[in-house]
């Protein structure tokens, strides 16, 4: 393996065994749930994003899991989703100081936009101050408008997502690193803080430009969106895909997959499963969503991120259904406990 190799190779299961949030979210086998932001749609009005720190407050305390935010640096109105608005690493490091035991994960932080000294530093800062509760969902881009506000070429952002990748890990190594790259060089300089546990997970989204089996060798996870989850063959087709991509991993080790839905959680627990909104919005009870839950288990999916924005009951009572009727069915992990945090 070259130099250049090791530092952007994935690792398994093993590599992450103290780290409190990859802990808290996965282990071979089993389903952990997990929320999206922003908890309601934004429709050009700051004010529906009232409230939201204290109920992600209470998804910490019910044991969720994980919260999930996303990286959309600007707003394209032909998207018609804003995501949830703010910085995602600000945000974060906010929701650390008000969270005790929840994985904080990005879903996911665009590799190919930003340099990877930022965002290293910003990674390992938040890992530090929420002791080792960071999970970084990474991914390339899907939103061409952003690549000409950063001078970029949008065509050139699987090759850059790739070399982020490597410029990342070696910068969060411990000690300092000879660091020769596209994106820049880095000779006598060490970046800090490091990770709290010595390394962070970088869950891959999609094929973010690259092959299944780059995505099988250097992803520490992999995270894809369902399909036809209104439907029996959706989950098969995951459970294919999925399959597929574990037999790339080169030690076979366990790496945790991931999906994620957005759902109208309906008063009536039989309501059956059905797409809204082109398929983009899953309207169903709880029991349907209970058995997509155990389909998307069976088909060797560890982590689901579910975004209730387009719920039409009030947010406090989707997440009181989900925490009391939903989770214990996909208990989360305990996991090591993260250290005390004195700054």
């Amino acid at each position: 393996m070259s130099h250049s190799a090791q530092y952007a190779s994935g690792a398994s299961f093993q590599a992450f065994t103290t780290h409190p949030g990859y802990r808290r979210m996965f282990a071979p086998s089993a389903l952990t749930i997990g929320i999206f932001l922003p908890l309601r749609f934004y429709e050009g009005d700051m004010h529906v994003l009232a409230g939201q720190v204290e109920w992600v407050t209470d998804i910490d305390r019910y044991g969720f899991a994980a919260v999930w935010v996303r990286d959309i640096p600007l707003f394209d109105p032909t998207f018609g989703d804003a995501g949830q608005l703010f910085d995602p690493f600000t945000y974060l490091a906010f929701l650390a100081a008000r969270t005790k035991v929840i994985a904080l994960a990005t879903g996911s932080a665009i590799f190919s936009l930003r340099h990877p000294i930022d965002l290293a530093k910003a990674a390992t800062t938040i890992d530090q101050l929420s002791g080792g509760r960071l999970v970084l969902g990474i991914a390339s881009g899907d939103r061409p408008i952003e690549f000409p506000a950063y001078g970029l070429e949008h065509s050139e952002r699987g090759e850059r997502f790739s070399q982020s990748v490597e410029y990342f890990r070696q910068l969060i190594r411990s000690g300092s690193q000879a660091i020769v790259s596209p994106l820049g060089k880095v000779v006598g300089a060490e970046l800090l803080p490091k990770p709290v546990t010595g390394n962070l997970p970088l869950i891959v989204t999609s094929s973010s430009g690259q092959s299944l089996r780059w995505i099988g060798e250097h992803a520490d996870g992999w995270l894809t969106y369902p399909e036809a989850t209104h439907t029996r063959q959706g989950p098969q087709r995951l459970a294919e895909k999925i399959r597929a991509w574990r037999q790339l991993i080169p030690d076979g080790g366990f790496r945790p997959h991931m999906t994620n839905e957005w759902i109208d959680l309906v008063e009536n627990p039989d309501y059956p499963r059905t797409p809204l909104r082109g398929g983009y919005v899953l309207q169903t009870g709880r029991k349907g969503l209970i058995d997509l839950l155990g389909e998307w288990k069976d088909a060797g999916v560890n982590h689901a991120a579910l975004g209730i924005q387009f719920s039409q009951r009030p947010t406090r009572e989707v997440i009181q259904e989900l925490a009391e009727e939903v989770l214990p069915h996909f208990p989360s992990h305990e996991g090591p406990i993260p250290q005390d945090i004195l700054w």
